[in-house]
């Protein structure tokens, strides 16, 4: 996707330097556009922690490229234990999206089974280009599935299609397309008029910052909206689906996503509108059941709740919003039963979300 006019991935080695790994520096948008250097192991552990990068596509190929990082910097015995040392450690910097610890894993599987290999770091980065190019390709066919969805929803209608989303899942938030956004993204070049309301997603806003940065850089219509709004535009018929992304996807289809994905999907069942999940196989955790009981859920720092950042003219700069003695708790995503989804958006096709539906889209899985 474009930004100023320009084309982008979200990462990418620096042309000319095969030790350092360039992302967009997410914290810092919409108002100043940066890139942040990653030549270490700890660089992409503090990138994925802090949100530098942020979205589960984003946050696994962030962290293969972070082994291939910590490869580069290896000396001494015992190679096997340092490289899975450093996985653990990648792993540890989030823990509630899936695709983090895929991607680890597939590293490791490789770098291990290669290690006496005489070419294994250029093979490293070629496994992790390749991973990269995996989400684009996923993201792309997400994005042909869920425009078919959007399509029928203007042959009923004939006028302007609105669709609500939840935080960013946009191409930010993966590498190019993104999953919630790539049908929209698709709908929008095909000409089919369509317009997104975007939660603004408190505590860090990334829909009124990242989202809302995306669709305005590619000319699609949007307005942002309080992230309590969406129930009354669903009762008044101005919401005509809603789609959003997953960190973690159950084998049943209970999905985990930014807080406050929950309370819209229990608007839109209550008002008949459609409620999809857009993501990739790479977000779907083949090991449990129970999004409630087995999905782990970050808790993050009170001060992105207790404080609110902005651009002051010339600068980003933070201030308080609530009084200094009282007590916060930030959960970073809720999860939303399978009973209340429409249906999953994924690089094979759009399916139930019930184990059954997702057994026969994956049966290699």
């Amino acid at each position: 996707m474009e930004i100023q006019g320009k084309h982008y991935h979200t990462i990418w080695m620096k042309e000319g330097n095969s030790e350092t790994v360039q992302v967009i520096d997410q914290r810092k948008l919409p108002f100043q556009f940066e890139i942040f250097d990653l030549k270490t192991v700890e660089d992409a552990f503090f990138a994925i922690e802090k949100m530098v990068v942020r979205g589960a596509p984003l946050i696994g190929v962030t962290a293969a490229y972070g082994m291939y990082l910590a490869l580069l910097k290896f000396k001494g015995d015992n190679f096997e234990k340092y490289i899975e040392l450093k996985a653990d450690y990648l792993k540890s910097s989030r823990p509630t999206a899936v695709n983090l610890a895929f991607a680890v894993d597939e590293m490791v599987d490789f770098i291990l089974s290669k290690k006496l290999n005489s070419e294994l770091i250029q093979q490293t980065l070629k496994k992790a280009n390749s991973l990269k190019e995996i989400e684009i390709d996923f993201s792309n066919k997400i994005g042909e599935f869920g425009l078919e969805i959007i399509e029928q929803i203007y042959e009923n209608k004939n006028e302007t299609v609105n669709i609500l989303t939840h935080c960013n899942a946009g191409w930010l938030a993966c590498i190019d397309w993104g999953t919630a956004t790539a049908p929209i993204y698709k709908a929008h070049k095909k000409g089919i008029p369509v317009h997104v309301w975007v939660d603004e997603t408190r505590p860090r806003n990334q829909g009124a910052r990242l989202t809302a940065f995306e669709l305005g850089e590619e000319g699609v219509a949007h307005t942002v909206i309080p992230d309590n709004t969406g129930g009354h535009l669903m009762q008044h018929g101005m919401v005509d689906l809603v789609i959003v992304g997953s960190d973690r996807t159950t084998i049943t289809g209970d999905v985990a996503n930014k807080i406050g994905t929950y309370l819209k999907a229990l608007a839109a069942n209550d008002n008949n509108i459609p409620f999809y999940v857009a993501l990739p196989s790479t977000s779907i955790d083949w090991r449990i059941k129970n999004g409630l009981t087995e999905i782990p859920i970050e808790t993050r720092d009170a001060e992105e709740v207790s404080e609110i950042e902005g651009w002051n003219g010339s600068e980003i700069q933070s201030v308080r919003l609530i009084p200094e003695k009282s007590n916060v708790i930030n959960y970073g995503f809720d999860v939303t039963p399978a009973r209340l989804v429409t249906g999953l958006i994924t690089e094979k096709g759009v399916c139930k979300a019930d184990k059954t539906s997702i057994s026969e889209l994956f049966p290699e899985k």
